[in-house]
């Protein structure tokens, strides 16, 4: 074999996360995923939806001499993008050469019978000057198993078919094709590769058989002198053989036969589903789209296990150390995207999520940040949302019949070990929902707190008044100060605003400032009360305070001035002032430091607020803003561009960035937008706080004392319970130790041993102090003093 020069060819990277369609074929038999920008296949992933195997795939145009025509399918064609129906993700595309000379018409989709993603081509002849003939190569770029260095690519037959083959971290894929190879070639990316040599010498002249543990690439010139359409099989198994037996055995069967087999399945699963498309009331709904998406992230291997997104943010700038891109299982994102599978009325996808997230939970009822497929950790940051969510996810599934009674008892104990652990580490998170900072966070406050109540009704259920009375006792507790630990007044946002006060983004529990990450070193610290969230919003969203409480309404006036952004189709809301998550001005990607820019769902977040603020026609065009942040092919992204144009960067106001795209969680929020217009209310607001909080106006009769978390006041009126992770017994006095009384701790069953001391009586000014005594005779040795206000 002819081993290819340039060693190990240019440092790997991925490509677009501006994705234009993603698809997958429902049959367990098809572990394949595709993605697509551009008008070319971008990343595979096999044989699990968190693993990446190829970084793209696309054509290239020659006229066949040297320095002549030379024409690459992905930046000097126009494409446009439909699918055969709505909701089945069956890929027409059309690209257009910007000089007229051919048009490349392609279908895509995966094999439902096997590993392998099929292309459907024809190249056809545009203006052409007279007598030349167009010739088609086909370039592919290995990145086996989320990395593109230290892959090995070889040309090979299999039962004499031709076939490029590669090989990384035992992993294979082998393409085929339905016409003939006339010429073929591996070579190291950026030194060897049949790019490099087309663009100079208009055909393969170097005709290398390997290239060896690098960045590799394969080409191969496709024989375009027959009528019928070309298929290239893309094929994956465990060694070379096996993908190339799949993708040999796909174009023997033929690419209409697998088509309409993968459409039919897809039409199966939308049928069924709730018509809230009726609800767009005429806008150009991408409904079937968001389901679709929904589906599409999901894994027969790991049912439920869906991830954030088929794309790497800013892909062309990542290498192999991004090893995780969006390609990861985040366990909120879990959560909310198992709403729009309820609320779309897809109960089984629902049930394999919380399947899926009963079996990786933590031994101490929490989940990590992030994890891959099976379970294991990738980042390791606690967010007491996350260990909520699911929670909520029982309630919620439960109430709409998606699991029976039958299935209770080993969803109480996920339920049980979750709620223990947001009792014994919350209600501060170690980092909020944007990853980032510790502290009292309202979105995560407005989470945990339903959730122990929806925990506290499946402890009634199962006979555990104890564990009830407890949950809830925490919850009032942590309800009634939300306002003492997140809301301020007096400052000068609150000046500028024309209100008294607003809502926090994060309350730190170590000082008045906060540490902004993805900004640089020099500018990262702000202070705490002039950092502002749509993020308190969720507590409207999650039934603890009035659309029209004034602390909202003002809370909103702060947000409005701060954070929103006009777009050619509405308004749009960043995250929060300061965010440095997105390009740079100059449209250069986030490189760890950025600015942040608007989030489509946000405008659905907002769009559920003024849904119930009794504002549904507000709802509605905030609806359609929504939409039309998607791209053409109807996928919604992380972030939208809302600066100045940027052509040379494909950066447009109002359309996609280079964040992730799609976002798995911004079709979820668009699915639960339409349903609650169509239900005209809040789908996802929990019943529990909706009923205690909103309805009712309960208030705590107790606050809570840890170790970890110590407070030295007590509201004139209240008990206090003193939460220990021991057994022991509390030592009290009121009267300076004149007398003193000891009460023993009860195991509440949730890993806390507590103790409630009997204070309501005591008078504002007087002090209560305590101290403690495990069950083996050993004191504390410290007095701990809290005064009654």
């Amino acid at each position: 074999m002819a081993n290819a020069p340039g060693w190990p060819g240019i440092e790997p990277r991925w490509t677009s996360s501006a994705k234009a369609g993603v698809g997958t074929a429902l049959s367990a038999l098809s572990r394949v995923w595709f993605t697509f920008s551009h008008g070319i296949l971008n990343e595979v992933y096999y044989p699990r939806v968190d693993q990446a195997c190829t970084r793209d795939c696309g054509l290239i145009v020659t006229d066949g001499i040297p320095g002549g025509y030379f024409s690459e399918e992905k930046r000097d064609t126009d494409s446009a993008v439909t699918t055969i129906e709505p909701g089945v993700p069956d890929f027409v595309l059309r690209n257009v050469s910007r000089d007229g000379r051919y048009v490349i018409e392609k279908r895509i989709i995966s094999d439902p019978w096997r590993d392998v993603v099929l292309q459907q081509i024809r190249l056809l002849p545009g203006t052409q000057p007279e007598g030349e003939r167009l010739r088609l190569f086909v370039l592919l770029s290995p990145h086996l198993v989320n990395g593109g260095a230290h892959n090995t690519a070889w040309l090979g037959e299999y039962k004499g078919q031709q076939m490029l083959l590669a090989e990384g971290d035992g992993t294979c894929l082998a393409m085929g094709c339905s016409a003939p190879f006339l010429a073929r070639a591996a070579g190291f990316a950026g030194s060897s590769d049949g790019w490099q040599d087309l663009s100079q010498h208009g055909r393969l002249t170097w005709l290398n058989d390997r290239a060896a543990d690098g960045n590799v690439a394969l080409t191969g010139e496709i024989d375009v002198s027959g009528d019928a359409p070309i298929v290239l099989a893309l094929g994956f198994g465990r060694y070379w053989a096996e993908a190339a037996f799949r993708a040999r055995a796909s174009i023997q069967r033929g690419f209409p036969k697998a088509e309409t087999e993968y459409a039919a399945a897809w039409r199966a699963w939308q049928t069924p589903l709730a018509k809230l498309d009726e609800v767009a009331d005429g806008s150009t709904s991408i409904y079937r789209i968001s389901t679709a998406v929904m589906r599409a992230h999901d894994s027969p291997a790991f049912p439920g296990g869906i991830i954030a997104s088929l794309s790497i943010p800013w892909g062309f700038n990542k290498g192999d150390d991004d090893l995780g891109g969006y390609h990861l299982v985040w366990p909120r994102d879990l959560g909310e995207t198992a709403g729009g599978l309820l609320a779309c009325g897809a109960l089984g996808d629902a049930r394999r999520v919380l399947a899926h997230l009963r079996a990786i939970q933590e031994p101490d009822g929490h989940w990590p940040q992030n994890v891959w497929l099976d379970g294991l950790a990738y980042w390791r940051g606690i967010q007491l949302d996350e260990t909520a969510f699911p929670i909520l996810l029982v309630e919620m599934a439960y109430r709409l019949a998606a699991i029976g009674d039958v299935d209770m008892p080993s969803y109480w104990e996920m339920v049980r070990n979750a709620a223990g652990f947001v009792v014994r580490n919350g209600p501060m998170t170690g980092q909020d929902r944007w990853e980032e900072n510790a502290g009292f966070s309202p979105f995560t406050l407005a989470v945990e707190i339903p959730a122990l109540l929806a925990a506290a009704d499946f402890a009634e259920r199962e006979g555990n008044a104890g564990i009830a009375e407890f949950l809830r006792d925490t919850a009032d507790a942590w309800n009634d100060e939300i306002e003492t630990w997140t809301y301020v007044t007096g400052t000068t946002l609150a000046g500028e605003a024309g209100v008294d006060g607003y809502y926090l983004r994060i309350a730190p529990l170590d000082g008045s400032r906060v540490t902004v990450r993805n900004r640089p070193p020099h500018d990262a610290e702000i202070a705490a009360a002039d950092l502002v969230s749509p993020d308190a919003l969720a507590l409207v969203r999650f039934g603890l305070r009035d659309a029209n409480d004034p602390r909202i309404r003002n809370t909103v006036a702060v947000i409005d001035r701060l954070l929103r952004v006009e777009l050619p189709q509405g308004p749009g809301w960043h995250r929060y002032n300061g965010d440095g998550y997105g390009e740079h001005p100059d449209g250069s990607a986030f490189d760890g430091t950025g600015q942040g820019r608007a989030w489509p769902l946000l405008i659905g977040e907002r769009a559920h607020y003024e849904l119930a603020a009794g504002r549904p026609e507000e709802a509605r065009r905030l609806l359609a803003t929504m939409e039309a942040c998607a791209s053409p092919g109807g996928m919604l992204p992380e972030q939208v561009w809302d600066a100045d144009d940027i052509p040379e960067r494909e950066l447009f106001r109002g359309a996609p960035s280079g964040s992730a795209m799609p976002l798995v969680w911004a079709h979820a929020e668009h699915v639960k937008l339409l349903r609650s217009l169509a239900d005209g209310a809040l789908f996802d607001m929990p019943p529990q706080s909706m009923q205690r909080y909103l309805k009712e106006q309960r208030r705590g009769r107790l606050r809570c004392w840890r170790e970890d978390w110590r407070r030295d006041t007590l509201p004139h009126g209240l008990a206090l319970r003193v939460e220990l992770s021991q057994p022991g017994t509390v030592h009290w006095s009121a009267d300076g130790w004149r007398t003193a009384r000891d009460i023993d701790t009860a195991d509440v069953g949730l890993g806390v041993n507590a103790a409630e001391i009997p204070t309501a009586d005591l008078q504002p000014g007087e002090q209560l102090v305590f101290t403690w005594r495990r069950r083996d005779g050993a004191w504390r040795g410290e007095n701990v003093t809290v005064a009654i206000i």
